[in-house]
């Protein structure tokens, strides 16, 4: 029983970080996108906020996920080293959202959360994805 309870102590653990980078995630593209992204996905509906969004969460996820399942032995390490990792994929993201941003024409930020589908929201979600995929693979 004892181990049970460790392993759910455990979880929640981990679960709390993840769930901190999560929200982490969506504050950080509500950042770099004009307006609230709130309104703008639940309200206004906005597909490319939605996916600009879903690649970020994903991606940082991605990161999570990895983490735990190379963490360390000790728990406080791992626990440490999810949350750094977390955090530098959120970093790494934002630099490459302003990297694009700089060498494309417009500001990315406007264009991902105007009304009308455009093709910059893939380019930018593959980014995040692309960027979470790197640091996932230097934990492993």
């Amino acid at each position: 029983m004892n181990d049970i309870l460790h392993g759910l102590g455990v979880a929640a653990a981990f679960g709390g970080v993840g769930v901190v980078l999560l929200l982490l995630g969506v504050g950080l593209v509500d950042v770099l996108t004009p307006g609230r992204l709130g309104h703008q996905i639940w309200v206004e509906r906005n597909r490319n906020a939605a996916v600009l969004l879903s690649s970020a969460l994903l991606g940082i996820g991605g990161i999570v996920f990895t983490a735990i399942l190379y963490t360390y032995e000790e728990f406080g390490k791992g626990l440490l080293s999810t949350a750094c990792f977390g955090l530098l994929g959120l970093v790494l993201m934002a630099v490459a959202f302003w990297l694009v941003d700089l060498v494309t024409p417009g500001r990315l930020g406007s264009i991902l959360v105007d009304p009308e589908p455009h093709p910059a929201v893939w380019v930018s979600a593959s980014c995040n994805l692309a960027v979470a995929a790197i640091v996932a693979a230097a934990i492993a």
